[in-house]
């Protein structure tokens, strides 16, 4: 890349930057390209220079938090081999993404998902999905292997998702818990549930996860 291609780059992650910080205190629709642009010190005519509008500004914002959790979360644990020490680590660079640097990012990731149209909103949409994905693919292998309890892989990936997520709600960078300490504590407390001890559960022959006894069997000559 040229130095001015960085140069420009580097500008354009400012703005993504101060952008994000608006709309995270006042919404997206709350949030006009002029503010945006005088927060930037620049014209609005200037920041057009640099954004097409402002939808694809919240998409770039998007697409930026959703780079950085790929980079420094996925493609960390993805190949580790055990499915378990997989989400742990999962868990751990996951809190530590949101509570150190981006979790303006996650906050529009999350608010925001309905705002974006078309395209845009598919492409986002599968990103996260993708995780979703990861996740159940994990809980399920964790499963079979004979690593975990039969938890539903679904049930299992949203209850990580939601006390990841659900951290920018009452995190504070200044509070008498660090971030090491909210990470461990969170993992242990999932994963003491989840985790089965030693040689208490046979592998499933079939290579499935068991079905939860919670969930009712189908009654026949009824709905499925």
């Amino acid at each position: 890349m040229t130095h001015s291609g960085q140069k420009r780059d580097e500008r354009y992650r400012a703005i993504m930057e101060t952008a994000a910080r608006l709309i995270c205190e006042r919404g997206y629709e709350g949030t006009s390209m002029q503010e945006i642009a005088a927060a930037c010190r620049m014209t609005k005519a200037g920041l057009y220079h640099h954004v097409q509008n402002k939808e694809q500004l919240l998409f770039d914002i998007m697409s930026y938090g959703m780079d950085a959790f790929e980079g420094q979360v996925l493609e960390k644990v993805r190949e580790l081999p055990d499915p378990i020490e997989r989400l742990r680590e999962c868990m751990r660079l996951n809190i530590e993404l949101v509570t150190c640097g981006f979790s303006k990012e996650v906050i529009i990731i999350l608010h925001e998902h309905a705002t974006l149209t078309g395209e845009a909103r598919a492409f986002i949409d599968g990103r996260k999905k993708r995780y979703v994905r990861f996740l159940e693919d994990s809980f399920s292998e964790a499963v079979r292997v004979g690593r975990a309890r039969p938890v539903q892989p679904t049930v299992a990936a949203f209850a990580f998702l939601g006390m990841v997520l659900w951290i920018y709600k009452w995190f504070q960078p200044d509070g008498r818990l660090s971030v090491q300490q909210i990470a461990e504590g969170m993992v242990d407390l999932l994963f003491n549930g989840v985790v089965a001890p030693a040689g208490t559960l046979p592998v499933p022959a079939s290579g499935e996860a068991p079905v939860l006894s919670l969930v009712p069997p189908v009654v026949a000559g009824g709905e499925s």
